[in-house]
């Protein structure tokens, strides 16, 4: 809902800015202004995030499926395994500060540079999480189990995301379309640098 309402004002925002260029006549002032208001191009950076939607799992066990009678033993008497299955909700953006963007004008071209997108939130979907087990004859029911697995689960599969390129990839892509929108009705070509990026030299359409 708060994504959806600064959605709002920024479009309110950007049709205030050519009605008062029509009504004052001084339609190149106000396009300037448009142009060059980073408090603005900063908050529609931001918002530009990417939401992934998967299935996060995990598997923990003490049987090795060797094929060993050791393990075939430890299967039928002492084996613990555990599984978890969990959909997840993930998020990838720029987080911006004065250190980290800039904008500059050059005749029509806006140069804009911003910090690599990164996995901003993680969030399991716990209410639809699936679980199984596998326990041999003198293992006995452990809770604490499944809290270890869970919590092994969140960590890996974060750790996973976190490094993912291609998500870095289509998030770059995301924020450069929607700016570019922002810019092209106004007359202006733009090139986005992403700093300190491994994606920059690679994606295709990146500018």
């Amino acid at each position: 809902m708060k994504k959806i309402l600064t959605w709002a004002v920024i479009i309110l925002f950007i049709i205030g800015i050519f009605l008062l260029g029509r009504c004052s006549g001084s339609g190149s002032t106000v396009n300037e202004k448009a142009v060059n208001n980073v408090l603005l191009i900063r908050e529609i950076a931001e918002l530009a995030s990417l939401e992934v939607q998967g299935n996060a799992s995990f598997k923990q066990s003490n049987v090795e499926n060797s094929g060993e009678w050791s393990d075939n033993l430890k299967r039928v008497f002492s084996e613990n395994t555990a599984w978890v299955s969990v959909p997840y909700t993930a998020k990838y953006g720029v987080d911006t500060d004065s250190t980290n963007f800039s904008l500059t004008v050059s005749g029509k071209t806006v140069t804009i540079q911003l910090p690599p997108p990164k996995l901003l939130s993680f969030e399991l979907r716990m209410n639809q999480m699936e679980t199984s087990s596998r326990k041999g004859w003198f293992t006995f029911s452990n809770d604490e189990t499944y809290t270890e697995v869970q919590k092994k689960l969140y960590d890996t599969n974060r750790s996973q995301l976190e490094e993912n390129v291609m998500y870095q990839k289509q998030s770059m892509n995301k924020i450069i379309a929607i700016l570019r929108n922002y810019y092209t009705p106004l007359g202006y070509e733009l090139k986005v640098n992403f700093t300190n990026s491994i994606t920059n030299l690679d994606t295709p359409g990146l500018k």
